[in-house]
């Protein structure tokens, strides 16, 4: 082929992914998710089909998120918000009074089997309701109904894909339920800098102890911390772990002096960035367990980024 006729058919095929591209784009569902765990739920949902936007995003802390203008935009141009509802979003109500039009706002907590907890300020239940798998199926099955009620001819692919990750997340109940399993019950009570993780022990048979509330708003006074310090070392607590939106600084003070050892970051309300250990909800959940099982166990806890996927 002559090299003026490779060009120009070079030129015309640049044109027409210009010009096809934003009409693709155009054709996109319009997703809203609230958070990065959230959103990491409808990227495996909606796949292609939609256009998403997540307002906190990685080690974003969601409890005293500001909203920006470009969120208001976003908002005002989607057609579903996903939410997690339970009073977690402290920002929600601001944004939708004042910028959802034509969006069906989606709780995709509706219908978990969510833990009561009284006198904070999240309201009568504790919101951190993902860190149950049984929980999130039911956060992949809310969403993928919002998806194929708006989108009906995309239906089939959600479902499938609603159904794929599903069984994926079945295979990592079964294994979160093995590795707590090899850790003795009468190890199995942690600290952690947030008290975000009541899930994860009530569905999995683990305790939980924290000076901060459900809310990283909530301060921590110092009767409160010496109140935990006297029940750590009551309940013989086998580990201490800071959480990616926590205050390190109490954790650190806790371990001074209880003698227990740090024993690592976990991910509590947000997924870390894509070079971290925790970058899809899966890989979270897998390192948080992991990062448990050889604090508590005394081994090392950073084993990295691979055996987090």
């Amino acid at each position: 082929m002559p090299r003026n006729v490779k060009l120009v058919t070079t030129l015309i095929a640049t044109l027409f992914s210009l010009l096809v591209s934003p009409a693709i784009a155009a054709n996109k569902l319009k997703v809203v998710a609230t958070f990065s765990i959230i959103g990491d739920f409808a990227k495996n949902i909606g796949g292609d089909r939609i256009a998403l936007t997540t307002l906190v995003g990685p080690n974003g802390d969601a409890h005293v998120y500001e909203l920006k203008p470009a969120d208001a935009g976003a908002v005002a141009a989607a057609s579903v918000v996903l939410v997690n509802g339970l009073q977690f979003e402290g920002f929600l109500q601001r944004l939708v009074d004042t910028n959802v039009k034509k969006a069906s706002i989606i709780e995709v907590a509706r219908g978990a089997n969510v833990l009561r907890e009284e006198g904070h300020s999240h309201g009568a239940y504790d919101p951190h309701a993902w860190h149950s798998i049984p929980n999130a199926l039911v956060y992949v099955k809310n969403i993928a109904d919002a998806f194929c009620n708006v989108d009906p001819s995309g239906c089939p692919s959600y479902r499938a894909n609603a159904v794929a990750y599903s069984n994926k997340l079945k295979v990592l109940d079964q294994e979160i339920r093995s590795s707590i399993s090899r850790i003795p019950e009468n190890r199995r009570t942690i600290i952690t800098s947030h008290d975000a993780f009541g899930y994860l022990a009530h569905e999995y048979g683990l305790k939980f102890l924290a000076p901060q509330g459900l809310s990283t708003e909530a301060e921590a006074s110092a009767a409160d911390v010496a109140a935990l310090i006297r029940q750590v070392k009551r309940d013989k607590a086998s580990g201490i772990f800071v959480d990616n939106i926590g205050d390190k600084r109490l954790a650190e003070q806790i371990a001074r002096e209880t003698g227990l050892r740090l024993g690592g970051a976990l991910y509590s309300d947000a997924l870390s960035d894509q070079q971290g250990p925790a970058s899809t909800y899966i890989a979270m959940m897998r390192y948080n367990v992991m990062t448990i099982q050889q604090g508590v166990l005394g081994r090392p806890a950073s084993a990295g980024k691979e055996a987090a996927k």
